[in-house]
């Protein structure tokens, strides 16, 4: 069993804001591979799809950015999910807006939600695909920019990452970290 992952914050004035891009990227999942009705379960909203014959949880954790490993742990141990199948979707500040870096694991490079899961599990060790919501423009606090809404301009960039994120999902279920690693971060 794998489990995907999307970072974000629970709520509607948070829905469209550069934070909740990996809360987009698992509902496009969940909707494109037909999930049924998701569960308040392990602080989160959860559900399950099949990626060929491959059984994938899809989670939500409902616990704000900064407290996603609350959720995520008792999720990952509850199914026994290794390390190495566990796959976290969030957003990147020092990536160009809309560019995707997928990773078999590392550090939590500034991204709050990252840090928490890390510190949770007790490991690096898990596959990360994160997405560029642009650098931070001068005189902005990060989280007021976090959680500030894209431009017009940006609107298109970010949902063809949010689709082009939902494949490299896929593909890293289908075909492992390596392989979409090659494919996505060449782009």
């Amino acid at each position: 069993m794998k489990l995907i992952v999307g970072l974000g914050n629970p709520g509607r004035k948070y829905a469209p804001t550069r934070h909740n891009i990996g809360f987009e990227v698992v509902a496009l999942l969940a909707n494109r591979l037909g999930a049924n009705k998701s569960k308040a379960k392990f602080d989160g909203e959860l559900t399950e799809v099949l990626i060929d014959s491959q059984r994938v949880l899809l989670l939500w954790p409902l616990t704000y950015m900064n407290s996603s490993g609350s959720s995520v742990q008792p999720t990952r141990d509850f199914y026994k999910v290794a390390n190495d199948e566990l796959l976290v979707v969030c957003d990147d500040v020092s990536l160009p807006t809309g560019k995707l870096r997928l990773r078999a694991k590392g550090s939590a490079g500034g991204q709050n939600g990252l840090k928490d899961i890390i510190r949770r599990l007790g490991t690096e060790e898990f596959a990360r695909l994160r997405i560029g919501i642009g650098p931070l423009p001068p005189q902005w606090d990060m989280a007021d920019y976090v959680l500030s809404k894209f431009g017009k301009d940006e609107e298109p960039v970010i949902l063809d990452a949010v689709q082009e994120a939902a494949a490299a999902a896929i593909d890293w279920v289908r075909h492992g970290i390596a392989a979409a690693m090659n494919k996505y971060n060449a782009s």
